[in-house]
């Protein structure tokens, strides 16, 4: 049904005067036109301007330009926290494609399946991880262009490319002429989750949703103009919560970090007047427990926002007497990152430090720029009491939940039916409206940040000669959040050890995925077979 027209429906339209599709690369030209000589990048030895970091982008579109790619193609790149993923946040979408930053954990199979499924045209990657993409183009059978990235901040491997990053930018007009894009639901970005069957899904991001989750960010921090930002969470993870666009937005300092360790972290600190940062628990946990002499007295506050599991209510309190101020958050690749915050209460303030901890853990309520977040009944949609007791689905709606799965037409029906988006997630609505996630349904694991899936690596188990049951649950982990346990049942006449099992596992997957522990014996199971995940999950947490 279409609303009738009004007075105010006549002749009055939209023009290129009063309506623009909302995108976050208009950041940028706004930081270089207005800050041009503030500090953009910050890479060890390496630091830029605004104007430079404009010109660079502008160099980089322009030159997947003339390399012919075209709007909607897209361009995958594998590094870690260093300027040219940060460009690639601009230049790949300025010359009308789509970014798809690589995860640099994965396996090379797990990269082949994301670089053909995504119908990549050009690969950019860092030396250190060239071993592993040249592993996984040698199972496509298709050209895809590479460009190699010699990062003076990290080791010197073998180029797998014919060209340089470099000299890549050098084949591009620093004045590119660059257009916004036609329409704000083009996409921006492809995010791959981990696969709960098989293969991940590819989520697509549209040019509004970043935009408007990167000023939530904005609004949800109360971020300041010129903050100095330090890159400890990837940037291949949702985007790095698509703070590639919220700090320009802001004309703040990029601070890249290669690798994320503790003396790292606080000498960027001291070194940089790092302000801010977003990290998983994991990271939390490491500041935390840093040796005598790498740990020190914070010159000021410095604001973390951290997501991912439920951070516990002693590692809250524990980081906070450091010096750190921790925002809690909580979404999905899905949602753009971040998209329910535990906003705080001055009135909160007052009460000890164990019970703030504890009303920090929780997830909390919506962001200003997500439209819907509730719990309730996962058949009807129908909102369950706001009692804390109560578990249902959490569900969401808005613009900043995504296009949909890429080439899934069924999983994108599924994730939204009913005009909500299907986080999966489980939880209760307390009285004050604030969510807590108490389970997951899809049985993921979040270890250090990264979604694992149990059914991934039960399937790894299976192919062990000597595996005849097999189920993964989550075991609660002071450093990680959260690590894989599996339940093993061995058959007859066969033999096999932790250690085994574990070797196996990660023989066959990426690392990070493989199991933590292993236990043997029989599965608890119902009267028609299916095993107990409850049941072994109360397990994994006496262990």
């Amino acid at each position: 049904m279409t609303n009738p027209r009004t007075i105010y429906d006549t002749d009055l339209d939209r023009t290129p005067a009063n309506h623009t599709p909302l995108s976050p690369l208009d950041f940028l030209r706004r930081a270089a036109q207005v800050h041009p000589r503030r500090t953009a990048v910050v890479h060890g030895a390496q630091r830029y301007d605004w104007a430079t970091a404009y010109r660079r982008c502008r160099q980089l579109a322009s030159a997947l330009q003339r390399r012919g790619l075209k709007r909607g193609d897209t361009v995958a790149v594998m590094a870690p926290n260093i300027p040219p993923l940060f460009e690639a946040h601009y230049g790949v979408p300025m010359a009308g494609a789509v970014l798809n930053a690589l995860n640099t954990r994965l396996d090379a199979a797990t990269i082949a399946f994301i670089l053909e499924h995504g119908e990549t045209k050009l690969v950019i990657v860092d030396r250190e991880y060239a071993p592993v993409v040249k592993s996984a183009l040698s199972q496509i059978k298709r050209a895809i262009q590479v460009v190699d990235i010699d990062d003076p901040e990290g080791p010197r491997g073998d180029p797998i490319g014919s060209l340089d990053y470099e000299a890549l930018l050098a084949e591009g007009d620093p004045d590119f002429d660059w257009q916004m894009p036609g329409d704000e639901w083009d996409a921006i970005s492809l995010n791959y989750t981990s696969g709960t069957t098989g293969n991940p899904k590819g989520v697509v991001y549209h040019h509004r949703g970043a935009y408007l989750n990167a000023l939530g960010n904005v609004l949800t921090g109360s971020l300041p103009k010129h903050l100095s930002y330090l890159w400890t969470l990837p940037m291949f993870h949702c985007n790095g919560w698509c703070y590639p666009w919220t700090v320009t937005a802001l004309a703040g300092t990029h601070v890249c970090l290669r690798r994320v360790e503790a003396k790292a972290i606080f000498d960027a600190i001291e070194a940089h007047g790092v302000t801010h940062f977003c990290a998983a628990p994991i990271i939390l946990n490491m500041l935390i427990n840093a040796p005598a002499g790498v740990a020190r007295q914070l010159p000021r506050t410095v604001e973390v926002m951290t997501a991912a599991s439920a951070p516990p209510a002693t590692v809250l309190e524990r980081i906070e007497k450091m010096g750190f101020h921790v925002t809690h958050v909580y979404g999905l690749t899905e949602v753009y990152g971040p998209s329910v915050v535990c906003e705080w209460h001055a009135e909160w303030d007052a009460k000890p430090s164990s019970e703030q901890a504890a009303l920090k853990a929780r997830q909390g309520v919506r962001y200003p720029v997500l439209e819907g977040l509730m719990v309730a009944d996962p058949q009807t949609l129908a909102p369950l009491p706001a009692d804390g007791q109560t578990i249902g689905e959490v569900f969401m709606r808005g613009n900043i939940v995504m296009k949909g799965y890429l080439k899934n037409p069924k999983a994108t029906r599924e994730a939204l039916q009913g005009g909500w988006f299907h986080t999966g997630d489980l939880g209760v609505t307390h009285p004050d409206g604030y969510i807590e996630l108490k389970d997951r349904s899809k049985d993921i694991i979040i270890s250090g940040g990264e979604n694992i899936s149990t059914i991934e690596i039960e399937g790894v188990l299976y192919r062990h000669p000597a595996v005849l049951d097999a189920a993964v649950v989550a075991r609660p982990d002071e450093k990680w959040g959260e690590t894989p346990c599996a339940f093993v049942t061995l058959k007859d006449g066969t033999t096999a050890t932790e250690a085994e099992i574990i070797a196996f596992c990660r023989d066959n997957m990426a690392h990070y995925k493989a199991p933590k522990t292993v236990v043997f014996g029989p599965l608890p199971k119902t009267s028609t077979g299916k095993i107990q995940k409850y049941v072994l999950r109360d397990q994994a947490k006496a262990l």
